[in-house]
Parts: C-alpha cells; sequence; structure tokens
C-alpha cells in the first residue's frame, strides 16, 4: 500500500495539525513574506543617499570612517590645486615679522648703493655745477647770467643735492632688482623672466628721462622764463632754487619715462590690458597732470605742463606700438 506521506510531497500529512499552531496558507508560496520586500528592510542600502552641507560630504551610508559614502566630512587637500588655481614653485609661508626685517634689510642695501654714489658725486660736485649751469640756459657762455648765493650755506647744500642725484641713478637699478629678490617666491617663472628683463630697462629709460630733460625741457623752460620777465625786472638767478628746479624735473622725468615699462609689466602679466587702458585713458590723463603740478615746482606752470604732456605722450605711444604689434 503506498505512503501517504509520498502523495504530500514533504512528508506531512494535510490533515494533521500543525505543531505551531500555524497552517500552510501562511507560507504559500505565491504571498512574499514582508520581511523579503525592499521597504520593509532593516539592513543597510547598497547606495545610500549622500547629505552635504555645501563645503564636503556630511552625510552617507555608514557610521563611521572617512572617505566618499561615509559620515565623515571630505576636503581637498591643501597642496593641491583647487578650481585650477595654484601657487609658485618657491612660494611658502612666513610670519609677518621675517618679511618686514627681509624688507628692512633690502632697503638698507638700496641705500648703501645710494650713499656710496652720492659720496662720489660729492668729489665732482663743483665741476657738475658748473657744467649744468652753463648748459641748460640756451644762450652763448659769454651771455649766460651768473648764479647768486643768497645763504650762507648755499653752495654746499647744491653740491650735495647734485651729488644725491647721481647716487639715486646708482642706486635705482639695486631697488629694481631688490624688489624682485623679495617678490621672487611670490612669482611664476614667467613673471620672473619679465621682471628681471625690466632692471636693466628700467635703467636705460632713466638715462633717457634724464637726457630729455636735460637737452629739451631745461634749456626751453629756462627759454621761458627769460622771456616771461625780460623787460619788467632785471633777471637774478638764485643758486640753490635753480637747481632745485633743475635736479627736481631731471629726476621725475626719470620716473615718468619708466610709464612704458610699468604698462608692459602690466600687460605681460595680465594685471591689465590695452582694451581697459584705452577705456580709462581720460583718468590717467587727469592723474598724469595732477603728478605733475604736484611734484614739479615751477609758479609759472610751465614746467607741470611740460611734464603732463611727455607723460600723455609716453602712455599713448605706449598703446599705439602695443596695438601695431597685436596685443589687446
Amino acid at each position: 500500500m503506498p505512503d501517504e506521506s509520498a502523495e504530500t510531497g514533504n512528508g506531512v500529512d494535510p490533515d494533521e495539525p500543525r505543531e505551531d499552531g500555524g497552517s500552510d496558507e501562511e507560507h504559500s508560496p505565491s504571498e512574499a513574506s514582508p520581511s523579503s520586500s525592499p521597504e520593509a528592510s532593516t539592513g543597510t542600502d547598497a547606495n545610500p543617499p549622500v547629505e552635504t552641507d555645501g563645503e564636503g560630504v556630511v552625510g552617507g551610508g555608514h557610521d563611521s570612517g572617512t572617505g566618499p559614502g561615509t559620515g565623515s566630512p571630505e576636503y581637498p587637500d591643501p597642496d593641491d590645486d583647487v578650481g585650477g588655481i595654484s601657487t609658485p614653485p618657491d612660494d611658502e609661508e612666513m610670519p609677518l615679522a621675517d618679511h618686514i626685517e627681509e624688507m628692512v634689510l633690502r632697503f638698507a642695501v638700496v641705500l648703501l648703493f645710494g650713499s656710496a654714489g652720492t659720496a662720489i658725486g660729492l668729489l665732482g660736485a663743483s665741476w657738475a655745477i658748473e657744467h649744468i649751469w652753463y648748459n641748460v640756459f640756451p644762450y652763448a657762455a659769454e651771455e649766460v647770467p651768473l648764479p647768486h648765493i643768497y645763504q650762507p650755506l648755499e653752495l654746499w647744500l647744491t653740491r650735495i643735492k647734485v651729488s644725491t642725484l647721481l647716487g639715486i641713478m646708482v642706486a635705482l637699478p639695486m631697488f629694481v632688482y631688490q624688489c624682485y629678490r623679495f617678490m621672487k617666491p611670490g612669482l611664476y617663472p614667467h613673471e620672473r623672466k619679465y621682471y628681471l628683463a625690466a632692471v636693466p630697462t628700467s635703467v636705460v629709460l632713466a638715462g633717457v628721462g634724464m637726457l630729455f630733460s636735460y637737452v629739451l625741457v631745461l634749456p626751453v623752460l629756462f627759454e621761458y622764463f627769460t622771456f616771461y620777465a625780460e623787460g619788467s625786472a632785471e633777471i637774478a638767478y638764485a643758486l640753490g632754487d635753480t637747481f632745485d628746479l633743475i635736479i627736481t624735473l631731471i629726476g621725475f622725468l626719470a620716473v615718468v619715462f619708466q610709464i612704458p615699462l610699468f604698462i608692459m609689466l602690466a600687460i605681460m602679466m595680465g594685471v591689465t590690458t590695452r582694451r581697459w587702458l584705452v577705456s580709462k585713458r581720460l583718468y590717467f590723463w587727469a592723474a598724469f597732470f595732477g603728478l605733475a603740478f604736484m611734484f614739479t615746482f615751477d609758479p609759472t606752470g610751465m614746467a607741470p605742463i611740460i611734464v603732463g604732456i611727455t607723460m600723455i605722450l609716453l602712455f599713448e605711444g605706449t598703446l599705439f606700438i602695443l596695438k601695431w604689434v597685436g596685443t589687446e
């Protein structure tokens, strides 16, 4: 006689009650168990949602650890480039006191070179005064008015001023070089190349500015002074006041002739563009005349006008050359 348990296929009598008090309907394969549904799962999801605070990962699918999908925030390494911005290769953090100390020492080197140039200039100051005096006036040597001295120390002070002009000429390239050494750690390699090229260029432009003042500006200016006072008073040029004007013009025009260099460096280093300078040219013109009247001591106003026009011509000439070579 066949076994009844074999007919059921599982060795259990269908009419016999279960020991756990349940029934077969509870284990029907057509009904999914609530514990097997994704909605009722109590385990960890494979791809948990990520919460952020706008700066880094705040929440994830794990309670501990770091990295993506964890609860700990992630921030970029400070040594890595962020947003495409990198730092110069030699740039490093330094305390403010160290920066100030380095700046003072480099400025002391500039003063040392300037003092040496001034001391050397004192040896030939008398010859320089005589040579300048007989060349700035647009007359023949026998027609040049003699200098007048109205103070006891006027001659010595004038010698010191002329010698100081030589000291400035000697200290100028050293000043530019020391500025480069101070800023070198914060400069990129291409910026260092531009700055090093600017050192000899600055010296040449300063020399051209002094020569321009000595050959053109001063003779025109003194001819105007003579014409302005001729017929109304006897002209008597004071040695100290005359050389104050001469030294101021020569030194100031040495700085003015740096304008093309400043413009070229600013454009090469990406600080500005030629288009922007063209759009703001009227502001630059006003600033040039303001600086000319501020640093050029001439009650008649002729010297500031000449210096201001010179600055504008240098500015516009540089912009024209940049446009001609195709730099925007």
